[in-house]
């Protein structure tokens, strides 16, 4: 996948994504959606960015663990770089496009795909356990989200199982490759099991899901101070935090782009059966997305054009 290709799928990602937006505020009051933006309090922004970006380091930092514990070693400058282009990859199906970064540290590094590839199996692996975890906290504010959690540890104890046994983990990639879009994608992925299963039996593997487990809890104190800038108060943080992080594993489990549409349906759902009027629903989770999903896709593109000088 050279550069240019990226890039023509990220603006097409870009325009479905305005046309998504469209829509969700052609349906709703316009006059409440203008009065609540012109009343957001501003304050709340430093903190919102400072979240988000502290959501950045710890992510990367775990990426970094990573590759350490396959003996990689790349100076932070330039690794911090090729973290973030994943950030802008982030809106394919299943953030698959992530992967490449690996195609990056071959072509700077000459560090073979098939020894880094294997590490976004285990970083999306364990944003679906701490995801899951968090969202077990919302079962004491909103008891349904408990469904959501039980299926989720059983696709995680499912997905554990897969990636730990050559067999099964052979199966699912003979069966994943019939389809044409992933197959280009799965390939470095074909002799990886030994490095897959090595790496989720590290003896680090707690720390790794220690530093996801606060990414989402971050990342949710960020949603969750969006919605105090427009002034509502709806619960305690954790139950924000939870609702958050439940919606996007159901966005992730779509395989849609970013879970466009769906994660942000999801919470404009789970908002207003907490009591947030539609209209008001949908101008706060659109401006989450904005800060939780479009400022790293953003940051993330920004550094794939200038990541000629890596």
């Amino acid at each position: 996948m050279n550069r240019l290709k990226v890039l023509k799928k990220i603006i097409s990602v870009v325009i479905i994504t305005i046309i998504i937006y469209a829509v969700f505020l052609f349906m709703s009051d316009l006059d409440k959606i203008s009065d609540k933006i012109f009343n957001f309090k501003l304050e709340f922004l430093p903190i919102i960015i400072g979240l988000v970006v502290f959501s950045w380091i710890i992510s990367y930092s775990r990426w970094n663990i990573l590759l350490k514990n396959q003996n990689i070693h790349i100076p932070h400058s330039l690794n911090f770089q090729i973290f973030l282009i994943g950030g802008a990859l982030g809106i394919t199906p299943g953030k698959i496009g992530e992967l490449f970064k690996s195609q990056i540290l071959k072509e700077k590094f000459n560090i073979p795909r098939t020894k880094t590839a294997p590490l976004f199996i285990v970083e999306k692996f364990l944003d679906l356990v701490s995801a899951m975890i968090v969202t077990l906290i919302g079962i004491w504010f909103i008891p349904e989200i408990g469904y959501l959690a039980i299926v989720g540890l059983m696709i995680s104890v499912l997905l554990f199982k897969i990636l730990t046994s050559k067999k099964f983990f052979n199966q699912t990639l003979n069966f994943l490759n019939k389809i044409k879009f992933l197959k280009k994608y799965l390939e470095p992925l074909s002799s990886s099991h030994e490095i897959l299963s090595k790496t989720l039996y590290s003896k680090k593997m707690f720390l790794l899901l220690i530093l996801s487990f606060f990414y989402w809890i971050i990342i949710g104190c960020a949603a969750f101070f969006v919605i105090e800038g427009f002034g509502f108060s709806i619960g305690s943080i954790l139950n924000i935090i939870s609702t958050y992080s439940s919606s996007l594993v159901i966005g992730a489990l779509s395989f849609i782009p970013g879970g466009i549409g769906i994660a942000e349906g999801s919470l404009i759902g789970l908002l207003t059966f907490q009591g947030i009027d539609i209209s008001e629903a949908i101008v706060i989770v659109v401006l989450i997305r904005i800060f939780t999903l479009w400022f790293s896709t953003i940051t993330g593109f920004i550094a794939l054009k200038t990541s000629r000088s890596l």
